[in-house]
């Protein structure tokens, strides 16, 4: 199974960082092969032209992008998704991992 690329979208990338640490190390507990990043909500444009994203989830926080980032994905194999506030909240990287996987398969 090939590497699956889980970038996440937040407002200034601060958050979402330690949730980035947790879910990588939840995959890496789970024996998956998958590359979690964080962006500023600014630099999705450009992460998606370096990087070969499957998914894209968003903070709770800019949840009003959701429409906005589908049109940029449109006819792409990307799927998008506001993080579960409950998981994010408490900084669940196995729940947040999960709801990622869930997006590509």
């Amino acid at each position: 199974m090939s590497e699956k690329t889980i970038m996440l979208c937040c407002a200034a990338g601060m958050s979402t960082s330690m949730l980035v640490k947790r879910m990588q190390d939840a995959a890496n507990e789970k024996g998956i092969d998958a590359k979690i990043f964080a962006c500023p909500a600014a630099e999705v444009d450009e992460k998606l032209k370096q990087e070969n994203v499957n998914s894209i989830l968003l903070g709770p926080q800019v949840r009003y992008l959701l429409d906005n980032i589908k049109k940029k994905v449109e006819g792409k194999p990307i799927k998008v998704d506001v993080i579960d506030m409950q998981a994010y909240g408490m900084m669940n990287g196995a729940k947040v991992l999960e709801q990622g996987l869930k997006l590509i398969d």
